[in-house]
């Protein structure tokens, strides 16, 4: 009986994975380049409906034929001149879950904006947090900028800045198997990260869901300066 269900259980995990995987194959757009989602687009013929993680840093990459163009997301009240090249563009910030018109240059469709969801991934709030760095001492990833890092981190943290992460993974490979407790300012480039890692095979992945601000906020330890 006791082995049954264990198969059951190691199959429920395996079609997970694969559910998940597949999953986001088939409707999340664009890929992750150094930290940025950059989507690729051609705004004659694009597809209008564009599917994006919670947290994502949104770029687009098309022809250099149509120059500058005006990207508006009137319901977050946002409208910004974009470039062909998403290395010299400004990006926009994913921060709430849900459905969202949008216009690029002429064409118009929409954006849907999803939580992360894995079986090897998990959010927690500051006091949950809090809990996890006492009774489980994860490795703990800083992913924002050295600036920010001076200004507030947690003790014992390591910094690799999210537009390093894919270059620097290597450096994490010894902990794939551990406990991983990933944060940034509010939540968002730590969700990015946690995709990264739950890609490459990390079994075990905490993200601090509103950041290190809200932790500080709910009166838990921190320092500053180097």
């Amino acid at each position: 009986m006791r082995i049954k269900r264990t198969l059951f259980l190691l199959l429920l995990v395996v079609f997970s994975v694969a559910f998940c995987q597949a999953a986001e194959k088939n409707v999340i757009t664009g890929s992750i380049q150094t930290g940025f989602r950059v989507i690729e687009v051609d705004p004659a013929t694009m597809d209008n409906n564009l599917t994006v993680y919670r947290g994502d840093y949104v770029k687009f990459s098309y022809p250099e034929k149509f120059a500058s163009l005006i990207f508006t997301v009137p319901e977050l009240k946002y409208k910004e001149t974009v470039l062909p090249d998403p290395a010299k563009s400004p990006f926009f910030k994913m921060k709430i879950a849900g459905k969202y018109p949008f216009t690029l240059g002429e064409a118009a469709g929409s954006i849907k904006v999803i939580e992360l969801v894995r079986p090897n991934y998990i959010e927690v709030t500051a006091d949950e947090a809090a809990k996890l760095l006492n009774n489980l001492h994860p490795f703990i990833l800083d992913v924002r900028t050295v600036q920010e890092y001076k200004q507030i981190h947690i003790e014992g943290t390591h910094l690799i800045p999210i537009q390093e992460l894919q270059s620097r993974i290597a450096e994490l490979e010894s902990k794939k198997h551990e406990d991983i407790f990933i944060y940034c300012a509010t939540g968002n480039r730590s969700t990015v990260a946690s995709r990264i890692l739950a890609d490459r095979g990390f079994k075990r992945i905490y993200n601090l869901r509103y950041g290190v601000y809200d932790w500080a906020k709910h009166g838990h330890p921190y320092t500053t300066g180097q």
